[in-house]
């Protein structure tokens, strides 16, 4: 069996040396020692992921017949020259935003205008500059010099028309969908889900972006693999925590983020501030393992605020900025040549980035701003274009975007799905890679699996749920217990149906912080398509499905024998299940819609307090004012507060008011019953039948009339409360569409 050599991972990367399967410890120690003397022109190519998974798979498979990994020690060398270069170049960008000046006013007595027309601040004024695959290139400058602003401009979070200029991979125009796929987005807070172990983050995102082409095996090797490289050995098995549960710490989160948006091995990889609030240990660990992304085949590009200078040591390429415009661009060695030339030379104790940042503040201190070293970083750069352009001309080559492309799935670069086949014939390089990995199916099993998992880990979210339930519907079922056939009992019923249907409403507001939590999780994954946002729905509404059963049977059970109430159990407890699965609909619209969790239990609140105002039960239908009548329609609580009504009063022989039962809640209850009885007679005569005191006077029927509940029959209105839940679900779809494009105007 052949033994294949893979390239030497740093030793201070991971402090579980021994535990590494991956990457050579001796070549690590002696890549250490000659890191500082590396120059970025002597670069070799790495192997890709994807080639790294298939040596391991074969080596595997020689031996036993299993694709499984081996813990072996697997290097794999390659001294070729660059031959499949990406460049990413960006000239003239300028991105503006409205603002409007607010003015005092001169006087107390003077009149005056609050504000002043809409005026314009410039964001970005005139970014040029280019990154190529194999380095990283680093935006650099003080809070408010526009870092994540020409970040996002690069990795297309900028709406439509916003940003002028021109960014071009290979010299073509990136579209929006291909970008997409071959790209990622590190965000700079860690949005995780807290209660998933370091190893279940990655294999959920490995689900997600690999293809289902790839074998399982094959999908695990590539999770431990980024594990190793990641440093996150000791960590595998620890979840990742949040305030109210320990976790892993700053620094393995933040290279847990950076491997859910690289375990699909993209080509373009966007950070903001990966190394913000990290020590200076974790910073540099977190930049060394983005130097082997670059060295794998991609172009890094992220924004730091004050590297130190080991940090500085694994940057290829930096961009100064300042207030928007570019004081620097070009390599960190020629940083203390550009501010000799201009006259502030860098002295030879100072770390680089503390002086270039200071002397950035002293100049837009002073009168003339930064105008100066902005000139003057112009005219430097021209002097050495030459130079630059036979640099370039080196490593860049002549491949087209879909060349290098289909050169790169070749190699398993993209190991997300696309095969170097499908680019042998004519179409655009879009059509070499997959919108998504997955088909849909996939996805909602996916998404459906993560999200049970976190619930499971956190059952006092259910627990505490499930006991409102159970503690209203005890109180219910004692405050209402064995409620009689009297005029006195019929009321009851209405009240305890109004009350019961309004609950099961008001109990699923407890849904509404659920996708707020999860909304920037879901915002980033979708961003770089990742799985669809129909998927995401659908998945929301399956899971939702067993606890709401759960629910409706607790809470059916408990009032139906002990209230008293006749009609079908099984009817009863479908509306409750009706009733709870549009008032969650309703609540997941609402959180869709909503910023803030108190804002929206507030909304809540109130709108499900007109839903039982106009529900039929404080004011008849027939006596509600025409111009609010459209209100009792879109009740969600009229429906099922009928459907329990016709269930209940339904039967044609029983009877709710006997004889002297209908002179109850009048003057006439106090009078004695022989006087009540003569007051019968009396009214026999005159109607010309006789009543008696077994007489039965008022049936269910007549109550429905009463309660002007003829309209529907309870089962329309079941299937009535069914179809508003997937009308919200509906609507929360299209709220996603819309509201989560997670882009700059």
């Amino acid at each position: 069996m052949s033994r294949v050599v893979a390239e030497s991972f740093p030793q201070a990367l991971s402090p579980v040396r021994d535990n590494v399967p991956f990457y050579d410890r001796r070549e690590a120690e002696v890549e250490m020692e000659m890191e500082t003397s590396r120059a970025a022109a002597a670069r070799t190519i790495s192997p890709t992921l994807g080639q790294l998974l298939k040596c391991v798979g074969d080596v595997r498979k020689e031996v036993t017949g299993d694709e499984t990994p081996l813990h072996q020690v697997l290097d794999v060398i390659s001294n070729e020259p660059r031959t499949i270069p990406f460049v990413l170049a960006f000239s003239h960008l300028t991105y503006s935003v409205k603002v409007r000046r607010k003015v005092g006013l001169p006087s107390f007595f003077k009149q005056s205008a609050a504000t002043d027309p809409v005026g314009a601040k410039t964001i970005l004024d005139d970014i040029s500059g280019e990154a190529r695959d194999g380095e990283i290139m680093a935006v650099m400058g003080a809070s408010g010099s526009g870092k994540s602003t020409l970040i996002d401009a690069l990795a297309n979070r900028m709406a439509k028309g916003s940003l002028k200029g021109s960014i071009t991979l290979n010299g073509e125009q990136l579209e929006s969908r291909l970008l997409k796929v071959i790209s990622a987005y590190v965000m700079q807070d860690d949005l995780l889900f807290p209660m998933l172990t370091v190893e279940e983050t990655l294999m959920f995102a490995a689900e997600f972006r690999l293809p289902r082409t790839l074998s399982k095996s094959k999908k695990k090797l590539r999770v431990q693999t980024l594990i190793d490289q990641l440093g996150l050995r000791n960590a595998a098995k620890t979840v990742i925590g949040d305030e109210g549960h320990r976790g892993v710490s700053g620094g393995e989160r933040r290279r847990v983020s950076i491997g859910t948006d690289i375990i699909h091995d993209p080509i373009l990889l966007f950070l903001d501030e990966p190394t913000s609030g990290l020590d200076s240990t974790s910073a540099y660990m977190v930049v060394k393992v983005l130097q082997r992304i670059a060295q794998s085949g991609s172009i890094v590009i992220m924004s730091i605020h004050q590297p130190s200078s080991r940090i500085m040591g694994l940057l290829d390429r930096m961009i100064f900025l300042s207030r928007g415009r570019t004081i620097f661009n070009g390599s960190p060695s020629n940083l203390p040549v550009f501010f000799s030339d201009f006259g502030q030379p860098i002295p030879d104790n100072e770390n680089r980035t503390e002086f270039a940042l200071d002397l950035i503040r002293e100049q837009e201190g002073s009168v003339g701003g930064t105008k100066r070293l902005v000139e003057f970083n112009k005219s430097w750069q021209t002097m050495r274009k030459g130079l630059e352009s036979n640099a370039a001309a080196e490593i860049v080559s002549n491949l087209s975007l879909k060349e290098a492309i289909s050169a790169s799935i070749s190699r398993g670069k993209l190991v997300s799905g696309a095969t170097a086949t499908t680019t042998n014939g004519g179409g655009s390089p879009t059509s070499m890679v997959p919108t998504f990995a997955n088909p849909l199916w996939i996805e909602l099993a996916v998404l459906s699996k993560r999200s049970i998992t976190n619930s499971r880990r956190m059952p006092e979210l259910f627990g505490i749920r499930l006991a409102a339930v159970v503690v209203t519907g005890f109180i219910l079922a004692t405050m209402f217990w064995r409620l009689d056939n009297s005029p006195k009992g019929v009321q009851e019923r209405l009240g305890f149906f109004a009350f019961a249907m309004s609950t099961t409403f008001y109990t699923c507001a407890d849904a509404l912080p659920v996708f707020l939590q999860e909304r920037y999780i879901f915002m980033r994954e979708t961003a770089y398509n990742a799985y669809r946002r129909s998927s995401y729905v659908l998945s929301h509404a399956l899971v939702a499905i067993p606890a709401l059963l759960f629910l409706s049977l607790a809470f059916s059970a408990i009032t139906f024998w002990a209230v008293g109430l006749d009609g079908s159990f099984i009817f009863y407890f479908l509306i409750i299940l009706a009733s709870f699965w549009a008032g969650s609909s309703f609540v997941t619209f609402l959180s869709g819609v909503v910023p803030h969790v108190m804002l929206g239990y507030t909304i809540v609140v109130a709108i499900l307090a007109y839903f039982l105002l106009f529900s039929g039960f404080f004011i008849n239908r027939d006596r509600i004012p025409m111009y609010w009548i459209w209100f009792h329609y879109i009740s969600l609580v009229k429906y099922p507060y009928e459907a329990v009504l016709q269930n209940e009063f339904a039967d044609p022989v029983k009877c709710f008011v006997r004889g002297v039962q209908i002179f109850d809640g009048t003057p006439m209850a106090a009078v004695p019953e022989q006087l009540k009885l003569k007051l019968l007679d009396s009214m026999s005569n005159t109607l010309g039948m006789k009543i008696t005191s077994s007489t039965c006077v008022t049936t269910g029927a007549d109550i429905l009339r009463q309660q002007s509940v003829d309209d529907l029959s309870k089962w329309n209105c079941l299937w009535v409360t069914v179809a508003w839940g997937f009308f919200f679900r509906i609507c929360f779809f299209v709220c996603l569409l819309i509201g989560s494009k997670n882009k700059r105007r």
